[in-house]
């Protein structure tokens, strides 16, 4: 950590002489910045669990989100799963093509509209979902047995508040681009 703050303290000036300067006086520190905070933990969490999914069954963040979506609501389509899982409709295609390919979904046409279809899982998917869950379930219960019942109550709260007004923002903001 002390090697992080020399490094964050050193600027090069416009003749590339490196010049120092504190941060105490800095008006945004990224390191408590929650947005930075918040993508810090999501990206080392994912990791951790996509290296358990990935090892084990060969399928990584995408697929994995379409397999607990899809196990979890049966039959969906890639518009739905997309906006359930607030990934971009280009990665859930994607992860659709790669897991039909294997066999773990199929599709279905929708009668009403022939330019969608349902997926659902096949035998296969079902039973990756089935092995997955515990894993998962696990996985989520080791992340946060740390935290205190009360804290652990009060921390559900603040991230479903944080995320209804993280959904009210990115309307305000005028779109709902998602990686």
């Amino acid at each position: 950590m002390a090697g992080q703050r020399g490094i964050e303290a050193e600027v090069r000036n416009a003749s590339g002489a490196k010049e120092m300067r504190s941060d105490e006086h800095a008006p945004l520190k990224l390191e408590q910045f929650l947005p930075y905070q918040l993508n810090v933990v999501a990206n080392l969490v994912s990791q951790a669990l996509s290296r358990v999914y990935a090892r084990r069954y060969g399928i990584g963040v995408p697929e994995w989100r379409v397999l607990v979506t899809l196990g979890q609501f049966e039959a969906m389509t890639a518009k739905a799963i997309g906006a359930h899982t607030h990934m971009h409709k280009t990665k859930v295609s994607r992860a659709v093509a790669l897991m039909e390919k294997r066999r773990l979904l199929t599709r279905r046409a929708n009668r009403e509209d022939k330019r969608e279809a349902f997926l659902s899982l096949t035998a296969a998917g079902q039973a990756m979902y089935k092995e997955v869950a515990p894993h998962a379930l696990d996985f989520a219960k080791r992340l946060t047995e740390i935290l205190p019942p009360g804290d652990r109550e009060a921390f559900d709260r603040a991230i479903a508040l944080l995320t209804a007004r993280s959904t009210e923002l990115v309307v305000e903001a005028g779109g709902d681009d998602e990686d």
